[in-house]
């Protein structure tokens, strides 16, 4: 059985299993979930997940639904993986395979355009509707740069405050941090974020 900090297994590109399992494991690591946590809170033995997350066993879908509730993803974050072409599968994320998060009536929708999560970053594209805003401040153990595509987003890092419009960029790293819309236009960014967090 592989420990939580065991060497990643080299990466198969084909491997649709692989590339969930990897997505798994980087998920539950950015959540601070250790692989005995999320055993218990799945009802399934150490050994078993820990294949998972190595690709050499596959979750049932009922079994990856569970996984997904547990994470706070859609199901089909980790289902799109099976509709993209072996060829291009870790390498190129088309315009209508991306895995999405949220919604606008939530406030925030996001895509992943990294092709997986199994590299050091991820790129995400955010849409921050107007009028939305974080329900408080939040902390991730992570380093983030964001490139305002459209729109302006008030935004806080530890006690600074800024206002960014289209073309400017902002960069923090393990430090408290909140969002606004308060324009009546949504706001666009693309966002970096390192390690990856979903």
């Amino acid at each position: 059985m592989a420990s939580d900090g065991a060497q990643a297994e080299k990466y198969n590109p084909g491997n649709v299993s692989a590339d969930i399992g990897r997505d798994i494991r980087a998920i539950r690591q950015s959540k601070g979930m250790t692989l005995t946590e999320m055993a218990v809170k799945l009802g399934r033995s150490i050994g078993y997940l820990s294949q998972v997350e190595r690709g050499i066993s596959a979750l049932s879908t009922e079994e990856l639904r569970q996984v997904a509730e547990l994470f706070g993803v859609p199901l089909s974050w980790f289902l799109v993986l099976s509709d993209v072409s072996e060829d291009e599968r870790g390498h190129v994320t088309r315009a209508g395979l991306r895995r999405m998060s949220g919604d606008n009536e939530g406030g925030l929708a996001e895509e992943l355009l990294s092709p997986d999560l199994s590299g050091s970053y991820e790129v995400i594209r955010s849409v921050f509707a107007p009028g939305a805003k974080l329900s408080k401040p939040t902390l991730r153990m992570t380093e983030e740069t964001a490139y305002m595509v459209s729109g302006t987003l008030d935004i806080r890092i530890g006690n600074r405050q800024f206002t960014v419009r289209a073309g400017d960029s902002f960069r923090f790293k393990e430090e408290e941090f909140y969002w606004e819309n308060n324009s009546n236009e949504p706001a666009v960014a693309i966002w970096v974020v390192s390690p990856p967090i979903y």
